[in-house]
């Protein structure tokens, strides 16, 4: 697997259009914070380490009041053979404010808003809405 992030991404939307409720991908530390941003911005109901033999992180998924997905799609920006970086002030706004994106600065990983707010540019690593 050349780049795990896009699995993880691959490995979401895929639970979500079979209407799954959880849905498990292997343990790293940018995977499990870019977890905890979609959890914190209300995407996902939870993402938590689970220890097995392996490190894990299961993920609750979210759904709306009609069955649909929470998240309406999820794109990876920065693949590893095409890096996209942004500077401070070339940051965009996802579907005017209604999504977002996930930015690895220097001050970790952000949202766009907060990568705004603090002053910092850095690589996209992917949007969602």
């Amino acid at each position: 697997m050349t780049d795990p992030i896009a699995d993880m991404l691959t490995r979401i939307r895929n639970a979500q259009m079979a209407k799954k409720s959880e849905v498990v991908v292997p343990y790293s530390k940018i995977k499990f914070g870019i977890a905890q941003i979609l959890e914190k911005e209300g995407y996902i109901e939870k993402a938590e380490k689970v220890e097995n033999q392996f490190s894990e992180i299961l993920i609750s998924l979210k759904y709306e009041a009609k069955g649909d997905p929470k998240i309406k799609e999820l794109k990876r920006v920065s693949k590893v053979g095409c890096r996209v970086y942004v500077g401070r002030d070339e940051i965009k706004k996802i579907l005017n404010g209604f999504g977002i994106s996930i930015l690895s600065t220097s001050k970790g990983l952000l949202t766009n808003d907060s990568a705004r707010k603090a002053g910092v540019g850095g690589e996209v690593i992917c949007e969602i809405y």
